[in-house]
């Protein structure tokens, strides 16, 4: 036993280092010339590598891929027996020419899906962000790992979603996903289809069109397919395809004397050169060749005769299968789903017990009085006499359970509360109590008192109220996001990123930069799309942040966690956006040029080639404008919240270590990168902290003219909840 495993794993084994040797041989002589050759077309394009490993780590990732896909179907032949007795694979016997059918048709769509990644997205997508990162004087100098990593990843996702056609075919045939549930549920298909196409392909709309313009038409192929799939499958349970094919013998017979003598006639009459004429005068080299009329008026026949066999076996089957989606209402083949309005009494006392246990007594007595109105009234007496029984049964079934110590479902719905609802309330409570607890101990910093469980309650039920006033304002917020998203984006797109880059360069002082000329590069093919995303976001988030305050100010007075009037929203609005003008201003034209200029001198000074990566500069300029801006919205923040009587000085005054730890924690968060990086966020986030407090220090006299922060116990508007 054991050596017959060591020889099936030695087996799968070869097959992987056969696969990994053909991978990297691939990829070395032949893949990576002919993708560069193939997909580079724009001539400002560069593909480098950063390190010395990164060829031949790229080879052998690719390498370990394929020999992944060799090794898998050899495994799972040996392993077969075993995954059929844990049930992972069905007990069923196919026989090997289906499964060679199968594999052959995944294999085909695949192998589309590719070919249509490879010979048109990929071109024009290349060509398009290249020119887009040249217009906003970027170089495209892309890495040969992030650039052969995009193509495998997108390549592999237009396989995957060519195989639609063959999943949703064999779903709907063997009724595993009914042909129905595709159907009625095309609208999400829609929406899912755009969605992977946002996360796998370029923002722009012209790119997320190529994406789901062939993936909208493969599911409607894919939807057709599945129907005629189903419409065999269950049409032919009810037909015998041989007495169906011998009771049409004259439909096909004349199908196949038609298309003999047209047959008979193209070749007799001249048309085939009137054809070769017609490709010649298109600019094709493609001609027909001379074909003796009774061999083309046989193969005809015999052509006509396939397709009028396989169309008469359709409608067939087709009307078949339309007499029984008109049993089940055109819905699922499920007992719950039986038509019973077009059956008989004798029919309606055969149907399945599931379809009146889903009944109600409304549908009970509409589906009797139809049956009185078509003068059926046996039908509608089996009708009810089906009800009652449903109904009956179910009632023993909850006095059997009742009997048992057990609670049925109906029970729980109707008695409202049992024992075991008790059991399972008192789990809940301590797990609530627990869940209090902790959360009580996480708001003691950030209180002037200290935090009871109650008071957790309290909080959780003041977010609750304030984010239910705000449902009916959801639409006017979302389209405020979206639309200051969307300007942002159109913006910096439309050339405002590459305006602003060579504006901020020429103001580097060029008695410290010299000749050095700054390169930046984008190693990702959408990096400075992604940036622009990125930006546009986060500018949205901020500006929708006043537009939030504002609805939510009636909820927020109402529960009393704001006793200040509406205007402190202008104020707050005003105060916060201008700071964050005055401080980008600031660190745009002094800031931001003298900590890059020191860097560049710094490089120079080294010898260095300096070529920056597109996100990392643009995030350094953004954290040296924008962010000083931020930074200056701190302490006015503090002065905000001290003057709305929101949070009182003294309260700032305690916490002030959780404060400054917290700015170690928002630096480790943004800049997750090292620790070099959370110093450069943490120390300016704790300075203008500090900086807010020690301005409230010297306005309050230490605290002692302590004119806001709100009452000394800020529990008391929650004490009645």
């Amino acid at each position: 036993m054991l050596r017959t495993v060591q020889k099936r794993l030695q087996k799968v084994f070869i097959a992987f280092v056969v696969g990994l040797f053909a991978g990297i041989v691939a990829m070395r002589v032949y893949i990576w010339p002919r993708l560069k050759a193939d997909l580079v077309t724009n001539p400002a394009i560069d593909i480098i590598f950063q390190t010395p490993f990164d060829v031949i780590l790229l080879q052998v990732k690719i390498g370990m891929i394929v020999g992944g896909f060799v090794a898998l179907p050899v495994l799972l032949y040996f392993a077969r027996n075993q995954l059929v007795e844990r049930g992972m694979l069905p007990d069923v016997e196919v026989a090997w020419w289906k499964t060679a059918v199968v594999g052959a048709i995944g294999l085909v769509l695949f192998a589309l899906g590719v070919a249509y990644s490879y010979l048109l997205f990929f071109p024009i997508m290349f060509d398009f962000l290249a020119s887009n990162a040249v217009s906003a004087s970027l170089k495209p100098t892309y890495s040969i790992v992030m650039w052969t990593n995009f193509i495998v990843v997108l390549a592999l996702s237009f396989g995957l979603a060519a195989q639609l056609p063959l999943a949703m075919g064999g779903l709907s045939y063997f009724e595993v996903v009914p042909y129905e549930t595709f159907r009625d549920n095309w609208k999400y298909a829609v929406v899912a289809i755009f969605a992977f196409g946002a996360l796998f392909s370029p923002p722009d709309p012209f790119t997320q069109i190529m994406w789901a313009a062939p993936l909208l038409i493969l599911y409607g192929l894919s939807l057709y397919i599945a129907k005629v799939v189903t419409t065999m499958r269950r049409g032919s349970e009810r037909l015998d395809l041989v007495d169906v094919v011998v009771s049409r013998w004259n439909f096909e017979l004349g199908g196949a004397v038609v298309a003999g003598a047209l047959g008979y006639a193209i070749a007799a009459y001249g048309a085939i050169p009137v054809v070769n004429d017609l490709l010649a005068w298109a600019g094709s080299d493609v001609t027909l060749p001379a074909v003796d009329p009774l061999v083309l008026g046989a193969g005809f026949g015999v052509l006509g005769l396939v397709v009028a066999v396989l169309a008469v076996v359709y409608v067939e089957i087709e009307a078949a299968a339309s007499q029984e989606a008109a049993v089940y209402g055109g819905q699922a083949r499920d007992p719950e789903n039986l038509n019973l309005s077009i059956l008989d009494a004798d029919a309606v006392r055969a149907a399945p017990d599931e379809r009146f246990y889903a009944m109600d007594e409304d549908e009970a007595v509409r589906l009797a009085g139809e049956a009185m109105e078509d003068d059926q009234p046996e039908k509608a007496q089996a009708i009810l006499d089906r009800f009652d029984s449903a109904e009956e049964a179910k009632e023993a079934e909850r006095e059997a359970a009742e009997a048992a110590g057990e609670t049925p479902s109906d029970a729980v719905d109707e008695a409202g509360e049992t024992d075991g609802d008790e059991t399972g309330e008192g789990e809940d409570e301590g797990e609530g109590n627990l869940l209090t607890r902790t959360s009580a101990g996480m708001l003691n910093p950030f209180t002037e008192e200290e935090t009871t469980e109650e008071d957790v309650g309290g909080y959780y039920y003041d977010i609750a109220f304030v984010l239910d006033s705000l449902r009916s304002r959801a639409i006017w917020l979302v389209g405020w996001f979206m639309l200051v998203l969307a300007v942002t984006f159109y913006v910096l797109y439309a050339g405002a990123l590459g305006d602003l880059k060579r504006n901020f360069l020429s103001r580097l002082p060029p008695q410290v930069v010299g000749d050095v000329t700054l390169d930046v590069v984008t190693l990702h093919p959408v990096e400075a799309l992604v940036f622009m995303a990125k930006v546009s976001a986060l500018f949205a988030a901020i500006m929708t942040l006043p537009v939030f305050l504002y609805f939510a100010w009636p909820a927020l007075e109402d529960r009393g966690v704001i006793r200040a009037p509406r205007r402190i929203v202008a104020l707050w609005f005003t105060g916060l956006v201008g700071a964050l003008v005055v401080g980008s201003v600031v660190g745009y034209l002094y800031i931001a040029p003298g900590i890059i200029s020191w860097l560049v001198f710094d490089a120079e000074q080294a010898g260095m080639q300096i070529t920056y990566r597109v996100s990392n500069f643009l995030w350094l300029v953004f954290l040296t404008t924008a962010g000083i801006g931020l930074l200056a919205d701190v302490p006015i923040t503090m002065w905000l919240l001290y003057l709305s009587d929101l949070l009182s000085f003294r309260t700032m005054y305690e916490r002030w270590r959780v404060a400054v730890v917290g700015s170690f924690v928002v630096g480790a968060l943004v800049t997750p990168e090292s620790v070099y990086t959370m110093f450069i966020v943490a120390f300016p986030l704790a300075g203008a902290f500090l900086l807010g407090l020690g301005v409230l220090y010297l306005v309050t006299l230490g605290g002692r003219r302590e004119g806001g922060g709100g009452s000394d116990d800020p529990r008391a508007s929650r004490s009645t909840r």
